[in-house]
């Protein structure tokens, strides 16, 4: 074998390997593992269960301080069939990956501080910056490259001095691409640290002493933002020795300081409570992860796909959608820039197009 075609080999297999870790679900369901059979459920159906009620009966706790997924469908793992995908599979997009476009993020931050009301501003992947009346709270911040064999393909541009003073940091869950310790690290250690239960340790490591951990539908509040963590279809993984689980995650529902509300939806497959947040909260702005989602037969238990992701948005009843998780990493088939093609596509389809916040890596959507 030339040596060329060895090492990439070598590296694809390490992608395969650190998808396993951030993309899979924490097991293939038969669909995965044969994806020519017939198309099975990736969700369990709440069949007229409350999402609080499942909350209160701590379904989602498990033994030994493992977490579980009331929401998902039990599955096992099964590596080889990821790693066969991501070696021999075929993959539908293959004559767009060489047009993926490598976007160096420049944010237009002057802008971003003289604005007194709500903003919005995509950074890169799923990390996104709200400020409202001169408060400001990070999500999932991850500014460099996940994995050394992952092109990350939105490369800041900017000096990361001049994001404004946070109030807060949320980390929706665990896998690398939303917990990035070298990236927390540059932030200033007092910074109060909002995620699920179960990841003392990652900000023990890097000196985060303030932080505060919330189960599903618990709510933090302070003077200016009210915070709660939400269900949500997905699992996490940091350690494959320690295995899949050893922490929560979830969604989070932001209330920010002059009263608009923002539903974050993490990583998350499709469940059926979206209506149920819908129904309980008046949601300006939703912010959903679209990215990841193909193929079908191995993504659809961990992410939504756009038409997916148009029906949650239609659930929820939010008044305006934005999508993120895009545009700098390829962890699925999709090139980086397909996400937000595809979804304006389902949006007009349902005759929501004006609904949609088209958002570039970089931009800043101001309320």
């Amino acid at each position: 074998m030339h040596r060329r075609v060895f090492l990439q080999k070598m590296i694809t297999g390490l992608q395969a390997m650190a998808l396993y870790h951030m993309v899979a679900p924490t097991a293939a369901a038969r669909a995965a593992i044969d994806p020519s059979g017939p198309p099975q459920p990736h969700y369990q159906p709440l069949n007229g269960t409350s999402l609080r009620a499942l909350a209160a009966a701590k379904a989602h706790h498990g033994q030994d301080g493992l977490f579980l997924n009331p929401l998902g469908v039990p599955r096992r793992r099964k590596f080889g069939q990821l790693l066969r995908w991501r070696l021999f599979g075929e993959n539908r997009f293959k004559a767009h990956l060489d047009a993926q476009p490598v976007t160096p993020v420049q944010v237009d931050w002057n802008q971003v501080y003289d604005h007194g009301g709500l903003s919005v501003t995509f950074i890169k992947h799923a990390s996104v910056l709200i400020k409202d009346r001169g408060r400001a709270l990070i999500i999932d911040p991850v500014f460099d490259d996940i994995f050394w064999f992952i092109e990350d393909f939105s490369p800041l541009a900017f000096d990361r001095s001049r994001i404004p003073p946070l109030d807060h940091i949320l980390l929706t869950h665990g896998h690398f691409d939303h917990m990035d310790t070298a990236t927390l690290a540059g932030f200033d250690p007092a910074t109060h640290v909002i995620s699920p239960l179960g990841y003392d340790d990652v900000f023990q490591s890097i000196g985060m002493q303030r932080r505060t951990q919330l189960d599903w539908f618990d709510v933090f509040s302070d003077d200016r933002w009210e915070i709660t963590l939400l269900p949500c279809n997905h699992w996490t993984m940091r350690n494959p020795i320690a295995g899949p689980n050893r922490a929560l995650w979830g969604s989070y529902l932001i209330k920010t300081p002059g009263g608009r509300t923002i539903y974050v939806s993490g990583d998350t497959a499709w469940f059926d409570g979206f209506h149920e947040i819908g129904r309980e909260y008046a949601i300006d702005l939703a912010i959903i992860n679209l990215g990841a989602y193909e193929p079908r037969w191995f993504m659809a238990p961990s992410h939504m796909n756009p038409a997916e992701t148009v029906a949650a948005f239609k659930q929820l009843n939010a008044k305006q959608l934005m999508v993120v998780h895009w545009g700098s990493f390829r962890l699925g088939d999709e090139p980086v820039h397909f996400p937000p093609l595809d979804l304006a596509k389902a949006m007009e389809a349902h005759g929501l197009r004006d609904r949609h916040v088209n958002l570039k890596l970089g931009e800043t959507f101001y309320l």
